[in-house]
């Protein structure tokens, strides 16, 4: 699965498209992978924009469930932003919320993981 990353400063903003199930979560899995090694205090912070995820199944929440806890891990920070109606209520039932934390826009969680990546952004 192709996550067409940007870098802002400190942060990698990871864009995945289409629908995160059985079909396509070890892709995914295995593509945020070198990312996930580098969130990590004082290295990366990972933003995943889903504007284009269309539908995550309970696998594709085990994938995000598992990037979290190595973040954690790591002491490095991981967010999900601009959730699509569908997956956003998945997250809400799931009380996935909990797990990640979520933002209305990519901007609105530059502005909270990392203010340097913020101003990149802006400054794009």
């Amino acid at each position: 699965m192709d996550l067409t990353p940007k870098r802002y400063a400190d942060t990698i903003v990871l864009s995945p498209v289409g629908r995160l199930d059985h079909a396509t979560s070890e892709g995914f899995k295995v593509a945020l992978a070198p990312y996930m090694a580098r969130c990590a205090r004082d290295l990366d912070r990972v933003i995943l924009d889903f504007v284009g995820v269309e539908y995550i199944s309970s696998i594709g929440l085990r994938v995000l469930m598992l990037a979290a806890k190595q973040a954690k891990t790591q002491g490095g920070s991981i967010g999900v932003a601009a959730l699509q109606p569908v997956v956003k209520e998945i997250f809400d039932i799931s009380r996935f919320t909990m797990v990640l934390d979520v933002f209305a826009s990519v901007r609105e969680g530059l502005a909270r993981l990392s203010p340097p990546a913020l101003a990149a952004f802006d400054g794009a």
